[in-house]
């Protein structure tokens, strides 16, 4: 292929991509795609997944669209689709991009208004899928003993600070005698 007939940038499925990278590599870069899909993409299309994206004809990117589009076309197993069962309409479908991300929140306030624990655990930005949460997840705000505020030179124990930003007046700060210990000095213990 010429260099007039390479591509700096391909458009796939509504993400523009860098011409100069391997197809394999571009084709996982699309929301919805990873590698394993990809290469299984190509495999089926008979496209060699090595070969730069830049240097692919439009015939080629238009099998690629199809395939991504639809992958169950090809005949590719049910496992590998990422929309399984779907509660609508049943059936086993593959969803790229923002369809992706739609989805799953549409699921996620779903398991919320039926109240599911999943829904729960979703509501309160806690790990939903079993794993341990003692030493891990500890993100968020911290939860236990609130701290009192230091007492003030001047004020009785546990009242409040003085508010942030003010300063004791000089002539108060003044006023307050510093505490000096009286130790005796060497001179009167020779005595």
């Amino acid at each position: 292929m010429s260099a007039a007939e390479y591509k700096h940038i391909l458009r796939i499925a509504g993400k523009d991509i860098d011409g100069s990278r391997k197809i394999i590599v571009a084709l996982s870069m699309v929301k919805g795609i990873g590698h394993n899909l990809a290469q299984v993409l190509l495999q089926s299309l008979k496209i060699n997944p090595n070969i730069r994206l830049g240097f692919l004809t439009d015939k080629e990117l238009a099998d690629i669209e199809s395939a991504i589009r639809d992958p169950a076309r090809l005949g590719m197993p049910d496992w590998y689709l990422n929309r399984r069962k779907d509660v609508e309409t049943g059936s086993n479908r593959h969803l790229i991009t923002s369809d992706l991300d739609f989805m799953i929140s549409n699921d996620i306030e779903r398991e919320k208004s039926v109240m599911s624990w999943r829904g729960y655990r979703h509501m309160f930005g806690l790990r939903v899928r079993g794993q341990c949460t003692r030493t891990t997840g500890r993100k968020g705000g911290a939860v236990g003993v609130k701290k009192l505020a230091r007492p003030t030179a001047g004020g009785p124990p546990g009242a409040p600070a003085p508010a942030a930003g003010g300063t004791q007046p000089a002539a108060s700060a003044a006023a307050t005698p510093a505490k000096v210990k009286d130790t005796p000095s060497k001179e009167s213990e020779k005595k």
